[in-house]
């Protein structure tokens, strides 16, 4: 009876065992085996896996997509403008023992490249490639990136900066320029619509100086429109050939009232008077008598 109990203690302890020593591998994982601190050359895929007790250890690598966003990094462009920049990467491991093997913390070592690599990229970069071709700056931070991930089975699926953060006085003075750009847009348009509208009025004139009747039906056009709002107020427009006479003769009578005759010319002023003659040439010599 209690060589029963004993074996009946012993199977249960290694039923124990052996459960524990299955482990369950999910769908997006795949499980690198460690026998005696040697890694097994293949891969445990989803489902149940028995490990040989003692002798195994089981490492689980996530196959997902994984999405690591990178903190803010502050730099310089390339154009002496301090930025502000943050990004994200998505990327898989594609090799679960180069990961487990080759590298202490994959996680962190892309971390660590990512950053380093936004800063290179802020420096080679124009303040205008960071806000307008952002396309081309993501393909060369994956590019940077990729070279050291392939060597730890990590594949980089999408790299994309996020914002761009910039000192008030720079957004300041991107606003009075995009204003200045814009009125001067503004004023082209504005010449561009006055050009063609003087156009416009010449060939309009070219074509009622050949048929003076259409001068005529535009005026009674004129006044129909005018009619048609109700006014107190009718201003009658006159062709100018009718006023000509009118003009004319003011004209002439303003010429003749300017004319004025013609004055004689002033007498020459008399001569001045000649002094006496003295008949004694020597009176004046002598000094006057005194009585």
């Amino acid at each position: 009876m209690m060589t029963f109990y004993a074996l009946a203690s012993v199977g249960g302890l290694s039923l124990l065992w052996l459960v524990q020593n299955i482990r369950v591998v999910k769908q997006f994982e795949q499980g690198v085996v460690f026998r005696f601190g040697r890694v097994r050359p293949g891969v445990r895929g989803p489902g149940l896996t028995v490990l040989i007790p003692i002798a195994d250890r089981l490492q689980k690598v996530n196959m997902q997509i994984i999405t690591l966003p990178v903190p803010a990094q502050d730099g310089i462009t390339r154009d002496n403008v301090t930025v502000r920049v943050d990004a994200v990467i998505y990327f898989k491991v594609v090799d679960p023992v180069r990961a487990s093997v080759d590298v202490q913390d994959y996680m962190s070592a892309i971390g660590q490249v990512a950053q380093t690599s936004l800063r290179s990229i802020i420096g080679k970069s124009n303040l205008d490639d960071l806000l307008s071709n952002r396309e081309h700056l993501n393909q060369g931070l994956e590019l940077l990136i990729d070279s050291p991930a392939l060597g730890w089975g990590i594949h980089i699926d999408r790299v994309e900066i996020k914002d761009v953060q910039l000192p008030e006085s720079m957004k300041r003075s991107m606003s009075r320029q995009a204003e200045a750009e814009r009125e001067r847009r503004a004023k082209i348009i504005n010449s561009e619509g006055e050009f063609q509208a003087a156009q416009k009025l010449t060939d309009a004139a070219d074509i009622i100086s050949t048929n003076p009747a259409s001068l005529q039906l535009r005026y009674l056009q004129t006044l129909l429109e005018i009619g048609s709002n109700q006014n107190t107020t009718v201003v009658f427009p006159l062709p100018m050939d009718v006023l000509e006479p009118f003009v004319g003769k003011g004209s002439a009578a303003r010429a003749a009232g300017t004319e004025r005759p013609a004055r004689p010319p002033a007498a020459p002023p008399p001569p001045p008077p000649e002094p006496p003659a003295d008949d004694d040439p020597d009176a004046g010599d002598l000094p006057p008598s005194r009585s």
